[in-house]
């Protein structure tokens, strides 16, 4: 059996093993969707905010309006204490509280200074910092609002007046998340992480299938069993990352800053040395489930020790040295420079030689494991 006989024989392996054609291309394209879908919106807007006012003044009222007219808040009621207040917001009527606190307006009036307090339910981040920045703007507007009725007390000009209390003012232009929208930042990372995932469950499930049962998989070389499964699985992936990489990039408006070449010349060693590691880790399955229960546990962790969701500064640094023999690891943090923070070729050199020597080292590997399983598979048929 020659090199492209063993490759149309893979193929139909691969096609011919529902839950290998469900995790590959089900799994891909229901992913493409599931993921990006609670982001859609981009940002939080308009989130719940009760008040409690305990100044009840017509500057409170100022800052209560100023919250409501936020992009980001709505006001949805006055109550009278911040136990009520806590209430709402454990039941899920509410997800944050202002509270101003009595003599607010007496004391912005004579210079004391005064504090606004605010909190909410910090368990969706997204929506507590929406309230955050909300409430901290009115607040801010709030405070010049007192300046300037100071400055013009004292019979300053009003246009001058205006003009110092707004002496600097900041025109932000984001640089490479242009809606400054969650899907744009989690998307590039997040789908590089499921090819990972789902090429380690596919090669898996396949040599698990395998090992224990006669076939072509015995009749060959392990170094030509190696080369032709990574190849049938590279070219599978290739059209899979086209797809994530190109159209839904193009559907879920992420920025692009990379040319087609540099994105094939990246992903090509990242696909094959997973492939490779999926080859590697599937003569250690003796069940096919294994692999997909054990790779979906893994997926959050090498989520985080990636390092685009999480600070690597924060996540100990044994961790993360013993993380970057995975291929999705450099891969991610690579890709995320060259192809959305438009980082020159050199940058990302040193993460795309790393995906080479990780390829290498787990061909090396998987010929051997391979060799060993036909061996243990002849032994046990003899």
């Amino acid at each position: 059996m020659n090199l492209w006989q063993l490759m149309l024989a893979e193929c139909k392996a691969i096609l011919a093993d529902k839950a290998i054609v469900v995790t590959l291309f089900g799994g891909v394209l229901f992913y493409s969707v599931l993921y990006p879908l609670p982001y859609l919106q981009q940002v939080p807007t308009e989130q719940q905010v009760v008040v409690v006012d305990r100044d009840n003044s017509s500057l409170s009222r100022l800052v209560t309006r100023h919250a409501d007219a936020s992009a980001k808040i709505h006001i949805l009621a006055n109550l009278g204490s911040i136990d009520e207040a806590q209430t709402w917001i454990r039941e899920g009527k509410a997800h944050g509280l202002l509270v101003i606190p009595a003599n607010f307006r007496r004391d912005l009036l004579l210079g004391k200074g005064a504090t606004l307090s605010y909190g909410g339910d910090a368990s969706y981040f997204l929506i507590y910092s929406a309230v955050a920045e909300g409430l901290v703007a009115a607040g801010v507007d709030a405070s010049k609002q007192v300046q300037l009725i100071g400055l013009l007390a004292r019979g300053q000009n009003p246009k001058l007046a205006e003009q110092s209390i707004n002496s600097i003012t900041l025109n932000s232009v984001p640089a490479f998340n242009s809606s400054l929208g969650y899907t744009p930042y989690v998307v590039p990372g997040l789908f590089l992480l499921i090819l990972h995932q789902t090429l380690l469950i596919g090669t898996g499930i396949l040599g698990a299938s395998q090992w224990r049962q006669k076939g072509y998989w015995q009749e060959v070389s392990p170094s030509q069993l190696v080369v032709a499964r990574l190849s049938v699985f590279v070219l599978i992936y290739s059209v899979l990352s086209s797809f994530y990489l190109g159209y839904c990039f193009y559907w879920y408006q992420v920025s692009v800053a990379a040319t087609i070449a540099q994105v094939a010349l990246f992903m090509l060693p990242f696909l094959l040395a997973t492939g490779a590691l999926g080859i590697v880790l599937s003569c250690v399955f003796m069940r096919r489930d294994l692999p997909t229960q054990l790779y979906l546990i893994m997926s959050m962790p090498v989520l985080f020790v990636s390092g685009f969701v999480w600070p690597i500064a924060l996540i100990p640094e044994p961790l993360v040295m013993a993380s970057q023999v995975i291929p999705a690891v450099p891969a991610i943090m690579g890709m995320l420079e060259l192809n959305q923070l438009g980082a020159g070729w050199l940058a990302i050199w040193p993460k795309w030689l790393q995906l080479w020597g990780l390829f290498a080292v787990f061909m090396f590997v998987a010929v051997i494991a391979v060799a060993r399983k036909q061996k243990q598979a002849t032994a046990i048929n003899c």
